[in-house]
C-alpha cells in the first residue's frame, strides 16, 4: 500500500508546486520582459527567464532526474534551427535545461492556457495551428524573424509525440527553413521522458531522462530542392544517436528508468 501511496503523494506535491511556481514565475518573467524589452528585440532575456521555471519545476519534482550532455554551442547568440524528437510533455522541462535560449514552435492551444500562455507570448514563442496552412506560413515567418534577431528556434519535426521508441516521419518545415536561411540544423535527441509523463496522461512517473546535443549539420551545400535529402539525413543521424542513448539508459545500474 505504501508503494502505491508514495507516487500519489509525489504527484500531488508536484502539481501544487508547479501551479505555485507558474503563478510566481509569471511575475518574474513579466519584470524581466518589461525591463529588457526596449533593448532586447529577440526577447532573449525574457525567454531565458521563462525556461528557468521549467528547470526549477524539475528540481521540485521528486520523481524526475533529468540530465543533458553533448557539445553545447559556444555562442548562444549564433542562431540554429534546432530539431528534437518528441516523447512527452516532459521534453519541454528537459530541453529547458540546455544553456541557451530557443524560441519554441508550439501548438496554439497551449498559448490559450491562462498564465502559461501569457508567459510564452512574452518569451517570444511561436504558435501554430495544426492542419492550417495560413497558420503554418505565419509560424515560419515568425521563425525567420527570431532567427534574424540572432535567436535559435526549436521545432519538433515529428509534429506530435511518438508512442514508441521509433521516430515518427519528419515534416519538411524545419529543414526548408534551414536551407532557406542558410543556417545549420542543430539536432537534439531525447530519451526517457515518455515514462516521465506518458502521452494521454498528466500523471508524473519516476524517470531518469537525458537530452543529448549532437553536432550541427551545415546546410550551405543544400539547394531548395534538397529538403527531403537534408530531412532524411538528419533523421538517420538522430535515430542512431537516440538508440545509443536508450542503450545507455538501460545499462544495469545506470538508474531505474525504463523498466520496473
Amino acid at each position: 500500500m505504501t508503494r502505491r501511496l508514495l507516487p500519489r503523494i509525489a504527484n500531488a506535491w508536484t502539481w501544487v508546486a508547479l501551479i505555485a511556481l507558474v503563478i510566481l514565475g509569471f511575475f518574474y518573467v513579466s519584470v524581466v520582459f518589461l525591463v529588457t524589452a526596449p533593448f532586447d528585440p529577440g526577447r532573449y532575456a525574457a525567454g531565458r527567464a521563462f525556461r528557468q521555471i521549467g528547470i526549477v519545476a524539475t528540481w521540485l519534482n521528486p520523481l524526475w532526474s533529468f540530465h543533458t550532455s553533448g557539445t553545447m554551442p559556444r555562442d548562444p547568440r549564433h542562431p540554429y534551427v534546432v530539431v528534437a524528437n518528441h516523447e512527452s510533455y516532459a521534453d519541454i522541462f528537459l530541453i529547458s535545461h540546455l544553456p541557451w535560449e530557443m524560441k519554441w514552435l508550439s501548438k496554439d492551444t497551449i498559448f490559450r492556457i491562462p498564465v502559461m500562455g501569457w508567459m510564452m507570448r512574452m518569451a517570444g514563442d511561436i504558435p501554430i495551428r495544426r492542419g492550417n496552412r495560413a497558420s503554418a506560413s505565419e509560424a515560419l515567418d515568425a521563425c525567420r524573424d527570431r532567427l534574424r534577431k540572432r535567436v535559435s528556434v526549436m521545432i519538433f519535426p515529428e509534429g506530435t509525440r511518438s508512442r514508441t521508441d521509433e521516430l515518427l516521419p519528419f515534416k519538411d518545415g524545419a529543414f526548408r527553413l534551414a536551407i532557406e536561411t542558410g543556417l545549420p540544423i542543430l539536432p537534439i535527441v531525447v530519451a526517457g521522458t515518455r515514462r516521465a509523463m506518458a502521452k494521454g496522461t498528466f500523471r508524473f512517473q519516476r524517470a531518469w531522462a537525458m537530452a543529448r546535443v549532437l553536432a550541427p549539420v551545415e546546410t550551405s551545400a543544400y539547394a531548395a530542392g534538397d529538403v527531403a535529402l537534408l530531412r532524411d539525413r538528419v533523421r538517420v543521424i538522430m535515430s542512431e544517436a537516440r538508440q545509443a542513448l536508450l542503450a545507455e539508459l538501460r545499462q544495469p545500474g545506470a538508474q531505474p528508468v525504463l523498466d520496473d
